[in-house]
């Protein structure tokens, strides 16, 4: 693999360790419910930013990280994450070309997906679950891409990373 295809390794860590710390900041139990997924918006703009270098493996394992982190059952983020980044790699040439209000409604398709998922598969487990533990992350991630595609843009720019 060239040098120059590796350039900006650290940064795209960087961002998802960012994220995952986001991600674990301890809010008031009122809140809680309305903190975004900044994880999956992470991976979903590095997915479609750079796809041969984010995919379906780096989504797996990171969902990995966000089981352990959330001590839930293992596998459950991994698999919601490996799908959505899976759509993402299928459509990532048409959704990057969207204008930003297109790529919202984009994002907010794919967080009904991937939340829908994860609410499946908590349910299946055991766990009481409602329509608000779907509708309410992917809304506010929706709501939150413009931030996280700017922010990352701009820290793809500026460190070149290809």
């Amino acid at each position: 693999m060239s040098l120059l295809k590796k350039q900006g390794s650290n940064i795209i860590i960087l961002s998802i360790i960012a994220a995952l710390l986001l991600s674990q900041l301890p809010l008031p139990t009122s809140i809680a419910p309305f903190q975004p997924e900044w994880v999956i918006l992470v991976l979903i703009y590095w997915a479609m930013a750079l796809p041969e270098r984010v995919g379906i493996g780096i989504a797996w394992f990171v969902g990995l990280l966000v089981d352990v982190l959330r001590d839930t059952l293992l596998g459950q983020y991994a698999l919601a994450f490996a799908l959505t980044v899976f759509i993402v790699l299928r459509l990532y040439q048409r959704i990057r070309n969207f204008p930003i209000r297109q790529q919202i409604l984009s994002i907010f398709i794919l967080m009904i997906i991937h939340s829908a998922l994860v609410v499946w598969i908590k349910a299946l487990a055991g766990t009481p679950v409602s329509l608000s533990m779907v509708i309410t992350p992917a809304v506010l991630s929706a709501l939150f891409w413009p931030l996280i595609y700017f922010i990352l843009r701009s820290v793809r720019r500026t460190y070149h990373v290809s």
